[in-house]
């Protein structure tokens, strides 16, 4: 017996009890938020009024506060570049910022990458398009994360950013680009026929080092009226990092997501009908036992 396509139930109890928006408010304020990033930092090229100064790699916001991505800092460092006084500031602030509400927020409410991968994963959804769920280890992000640091010291370069889809995309919309959107085409085919979530949950460098940023944050996903649940399974079909759900979902110990994986772009609480999961304090007591 064929097995139906849970893609094309995800949310829909939802919508018939409390609306559209409802079900999609959190990825509603996510592309909010991607897109309002971008256009700050297109006013300058395109409008030529200079809110923010640069890119996501390193940008000036209203001449006075400096933002530098501390990755991209870090390969500097290694490659043995000089560190400006500003860099080692703005990396300072952007890291504070995500050890308190979670470093992979990066990925789900900043990068412009998650709107092409997010693309690829509706439309296999969708198409019913069936692809990998393993074939290569989500331990590969670490692996590459190691690899750019080695690469920068054995080569005093920033090796990383000449391949980098993040950092590609986002000023190639802004400056232009040719071979980028080629690089962009490959991350999309490859979420959508080889391995599902593969590039942000799988190879990318750059959420594996925010991840390992936001390891302590605040900020957390909590199934704390996960005695509610209902087994539906939607939650784990839209989590991009869905092996991070069952230990605070169907565990005995704490209902909080502590996984430093998740991105904290509250899906999981969108298409939740009997409203199991929300955002809280990595400290608030679970007082609901777990389902057996």
């Amino acid at each position: 017996m064929k097995k139906p396509n849970i893609c094309k139930q995800i949310g829909q109890d939802v919508i018939n009890s409390r609306g559209w928006f409802s079900a999609n408010r959190f990825l509603f304020l996510r592309r909010f938020s991607q897109l309002s990033i971008l256009f700050l930092f297109l006013l300058g090229p395109w409008f030529d009024s200079w809110v923010v100064k640069g890119n996501l790699t390193s940008s000036l916001t209203l001449d006075i506060l400096p933002l530098t991505d501390p990755f991209v800092l870090l390969q500097s460092f290694f490659a043995g570049h000089s560190l400006a006084k500003d860099a080692l500031i703005g990396a300072l602030i952007v890291v504070l910022f995500y050890f308190a509400v979670g470093g992979r927020v990066f990925c789900s409410w900043v990068c412009p990458v998650n709107m092409v991968t997010d693309a690829a994963s509706w439309l296999r959804c969708k198409l019913n398009i069936k692809t990998k769920s393993g074939g290569v280890s989500n331990k590969t992000r670490y692996w590459l994360l190691a690899m750019s640091l080695i690469l920068a010291y054995l080569t005093g370069t920033i090796v990383w950013e000449l391949v980098n889809p993040v950092s590609i995309l986002h000023r190639g919309i802004i400056f232009g680009m040719s071979f980028g959107w080629g690089l962009i085409a490959l991350v999309f085919l490859f979420d959508l026929f080889v391995v599902k979530n593969g590039w942000c949950s799988r190879l990318c460098p750059v959420g594996a080092f925010y991840g390992l940023i936001g390891e302590g944050s605040l900020l957390r996903i909590n199934a704390d009226k996960r005695d509610e649940c209902t087994d539906c399974l939607e939650c784990f079909a839209v989590c991009p990092e869905s092996q991070i759900i069952n230990p605070a979902l169907k565990g005995e110990g704490s209902s909080i997501v502590l996984d430093s994986n998740c991105t904290n772009c509250g899906r999981c609480i969108d298409i939740c009908e009997p409203k199991v999961f929300s955002y809280s304090s990595r400290f608030k007591k679970n007082t609901r036992p777990s389902n057996k």
